[in-house]
Formats: structure tokens, sequence, C-alpha cells
């Protein structure tokens, strides 16, 4: 049976461009081509909604095909190691592999190369915006410009800019940035605690917004630069954010800081009394974790 491992990252021998193992991209092959008949996929997807098993002559009712027809193409699945089969009395139960759920994903992840290690963020910044620690007369700017980022429906579920007060208990000292042109402040980010438990302290939540008229000008990459710099040099292994689809400036963005999608929740909450889904990405730190 192939195994499901999840694939490794690696790199040549000279320290040069990431590459795919040749035994890494046979092992995919192998899985790829297999899900490449769609009676097989549609299988698939029957015994991974039946967590518990499905019998062979379930599979078959389901799909309208022959017992025979579903036998064969079973152990196709099971060749590669997608789907496990037992007896029970005179049935065959299918079911699925838990690690095909993970090894899947990760295998497209991997031929993509969103699993390959990357520099930490574009290094194509302007040189006209600079990036400084927050300081205390930088609030009403920053709760200016958070209040513009609620105006556009597509940046967060918050309705009202929150007090100074309560962003202060938010966020962790020494990761509050803004970003400005000439002396003018056009941007913030900031990075707060997603829980209060020890074994989480270096799982954050990032955020960047920009003022109206300064989108476009590469005020958000620089403050994600320096904010995944200072991050990694703090011991923090993990940054994730949830950003809504409509907004694919700033999952480009997160993406070329190193973020990956981890998935979309869908129908997460509302806003203005609709349901909106959001993407949920992850940033893993090279350094640290």
């Amino acid at each position: 049976m192939t195994s499901l491992d999840l694939p490794a990252v690696r790199t040549d021998s000279d320290g040069g461009m990431d590459v795919l193992a040749p035994e890494d991209a046979a092992t995919y092959a192998g899985w790829f081509a297999c899900l490449a008949d769609p009676t097989r996929v549609r299988l698939l997807h029957q015994v991974a909604s039946r967590p518990a098993g499905i019998t062979v002559g379930e599979l078959a009712g389901a799909l309208g095909i022959g017992q025979p027809t579903v036998s064969h193409h079973v152990r196709k699945l099971a060749d590669v190691g997608f789907v496990s089969v037992h007896k029970n009395g005179t049935s065959t139960v299918v079911t699925v592999n838990p690690y095909c759920c993970t090894g899947l994903p990760h295998a497209a992840d991997a031929v993509m190369g969103v699993l390959t290690p990357r520099p930490c963020c574009p290094d194509d910044l302007p040189a006209d915006v600079t990036v400084r620690a927050m300081e205390d007369r930088d609030w009403d700017a920053v709760r200016r410009i958070y209040g513009e980022g609620i105006a556009t429906r597509t940046a967060t579920f918050a309705t009202e800019v929150p007090t100074r007060e309560v962003l202060d208990a938010q966020w962790l000292p020494g990761h509050r940035w803004v970003a400005e042109i000439g002396d003018v402040v056009v941007g913030w980010a900031a990075l707060t605690p997603t829980s209060g438990r020890d074994c989480y302290q270096g799982v954050v939540e990032n955020s960047v917004y920009v003022a109206d008229g300064m989108r476009g000008r590469g005020v958000g990459k620089t403050l994600l630069h320096t904010q995944v710099i200072a991050a990694d040099e703090a011991g923090l292994w993990t940054l994730q954010t949830s950003i809504f689809p409509e907004n694919r400036a700033s999952i480009a963005l997160h993406h070329s800081a190193g973020f990956r999608t981890l998935g979309v929740r869908e129908r997460i909450a509302q806003l203005d009394g609709n349901w909106r889904d959001t993407v949920f990405l992850e940033r893993r730190s090279p350094v640290a974790g």
C-alpha cells in the first residue's frame, strides 16, 4: 500500500530552487492517476462521506452501478491507500483512510509549490513608504484608518471602530506598526494573540490596514514585510488571518509574504445581516516553532 505521509520540503544540493523528490513525484502521480477516473472520484466521495464505513452493496446502490464494477474501483483506491477494506459477516465494508483527507490536499500544495520555503516577503518595497513602531500620538490616525477599512465592508466583520482602550488591550506590545509617507500616517499593522493559553503563545492573528487613497502604493506590502520579520525575530511561530474572498488584493498580498490558504470557512458569521465566507490563511515561521 502506498504511504499517505505528508510531503517533505526539500531543496537541491546547491541550496538553490526547491525541488520535488522523484519518489514523491512518482507517489503523487499514482494518486492523481487513480483519481483520473470519474467513477473513482464519486466512489471516494461517497466513502469519505461515511466515516464509519459503507458496504460495496450500498456504494453500488448510491451510484447506480454494478457491484463487480464497484469492487474493481475500490481495489484501485485501496492500492494507493485512499481506502481500507474489511469483511463484516458477508458484507465488504469500505472506509476512508483518514490520512487521505490531509495527504491529498498537501500533495496538491507540494506540486504547486505552496509548501516550499519562500523569502519572507517581496523586496521591491516603495522608497517613499517608511514603517516605524506605533506611538501614542498615532492613535487618532490608526482608528481613522480602521474606520475607513470598516466602511469598505471587505476588511472586517467589525461595524464600529473599537476604542483605544480595547485595541490597546488586544494588540501585542512591540508588534504595532504604522506606515508613513512624508509625515502622514497612511497605514497600520498589529498582531493579536489567538489564545490566552501558554501552549499557543506563539500563535497570533495579524491585521494590516491602509488608508483611503493610499491603496496600491505598496503600503500594505511594506507593513507586512516589517510585521513578518519582527514576528520571526520574536519567536512567533504562526501568523494567521481570515480574509473575505472578495478581498483578492489582501489574499494576494499575504500569499506573497509566505502565507498559504488553508481553506474557506463558509457562512462563518454575519455582516449587516448577511452570512459571509472567509478565507483562512496561515504562515509558519521558518525559524521558530
